[in-house]
């Protein structure tokens, strides 16, 4: 061996983090932000998903960023125009490195409108609900997870909408994340002060009329939804419109200990819960070793899980994720277009639509374990 110390791994380790956080620079925030050469509306081949945003971030006034990561004391409602370049690939974001964005090959967001009070916001989801044939008429209700800016939640949305061809109206709820890796505890706080909104939102979303309503969360996102669910349940209102079709977990960073004890919370029928998980995760290593080394529920064994009643689905076969081990739920072409068949085949709640997500999914090499 050389004269050369060698440092020991866990120093190494932070050490190459430390390297990793300083050399990558997230790309620039762009709501709002049209290419005067080549704008939006004159790429006819572009597709265009209308996103509302309901958040608890403080406005910005910084250019493209509509908001920031400071919190908000009241919830704040709005909505975008997310614009899909006609050369975009299944499981890929073909995000801008530099502004303006050109919509003919790259994700923009535009035409952004800001609501003044829950009626106009309802309004609004009620023109697009009304533009969609009856049985199409569901609200996807997104929650993101750590480490993101609006901008970053509201493109992964559109490529998500777009690649699993969801034809309800989605609706991404914003809590305020600094947008920073080196941010985990402040997101985490943020998480918590988000949970009042986070069922404020369900609220307004209840009094349109949406057929169903889907729930999608990610990463520490999941944490804040289940905290949600979990205060809704002890007060009798959990579901109590029965419209609640699917409850997906992706990749959850929660606790093992925690979620055993949110699912007890919610009782021995809680619903059509499912947990997409990765035993390959690496965020969810970071986020273990930051927990103390307690396990993380989106790297946890399968089996143990589908025992708290909830529909476990393995991804870790999974190798074809653009979006790396943690987001396989829209990084991988097959496993996003076969979670858009089955949130576009929902059957009415109560009829057994665990069933149906299970079948879909089950034609992959996705490992599926259920109760």
């Amino acid at each position: 061996m050389s004269g050369r110390t060698a440092l020991p791994l866990s120093r190494l380790a932070i050490a190459c983090t430390a390297l990793w956080l300083a050399s990558c620079g997230k790309p620039p925030e762009l709501i709002g932000i049209d290419n005067p050469e080549v704008p939006v509306a004159s790429v006819a081949a572009a597709h265009q998903h209308k996103i509302f945003i309901a958040t608890t971030r403080a406005a910005s006034e910084v250019v493209g960023a509509l908001y920031s990561g400071e919190r908000a004391p009241e919830l704040g409602l709005a909505s975008v125009d997310v614009s899909v370049p006609p050369t975009h690939v299944t499981g890929e974001l073909e995000r801008p490195e530099k502004l303006p964005p050109d919509p003919r090959t790259e994700f923009a967001i535009v035409e952004p409108s800001v609501y003044a009070s829950d009626r106009a916001f309802i309004a609004a989801i009620e023109a697009e609900l009304r533009k969609r044939p009856p049985g199409d008429r569901d609200i996807l209700l997104f929650v993101h997870g750590f480490n993101n800016t609006a901008s970053d939640a509201l493109l992964r949305v559109g490529q998500f909408v777009e690649d699993t061809g969801f034809t309800g109206v989605p609706v991404l709820f914003t809590w305020a994340s600094a947008g920073k890796a080196t941010r985990y505890v402040y997101d985490l706080n943020s998480a918590l002060v988000a949970r009042p909104k986070l069922i404020e939102t369900a609220d307004i979303l209840g009094r349109t009329h949406a057929e169903g309503f889907d729930l999608f969360a990610h990463s520490m996102g999941t944490f804040l939804t289940m905290e949600a669910i979990v205060d809704r349940a002890q007060k009798g209102q959990f579901n109590r419109t029965g419209r609640l079709q699917y409850v997906i977990l992706a990749s959850p960073d929660i606790d093992l200990d925690l979620f055993r004890t949110q699912m007890r919370q919610l009782g021995p029928d809680p619903g059509n819960f499912f947990v997409l998980l990765s035993k390959d995760d690496v965020a969810l290593k970071a986020s273990r070793r930051l927990a103390g080394g307690v396990p993380r529920v989106g790297a946890a064994d399968a089996e143990a899980l589908s025992e708290l009643g909830v529909t476990a689905i393995d991804l870790s076969a999974i190798e074809d994720s653009a979006s790396g081990s943690h987001s396989k739920y829209a990084g991988s072409p097959e496993v996003v277009q076969l979670i858009g068949q089955g949130l576009n085949n929902n059957p009415r709640y109560g009829h057994a639509p665990q069933t149906r997500l299970g079948e879909i999914l089950g034609q992959t090499p996705i490992r599926i374990v259920f109760e």
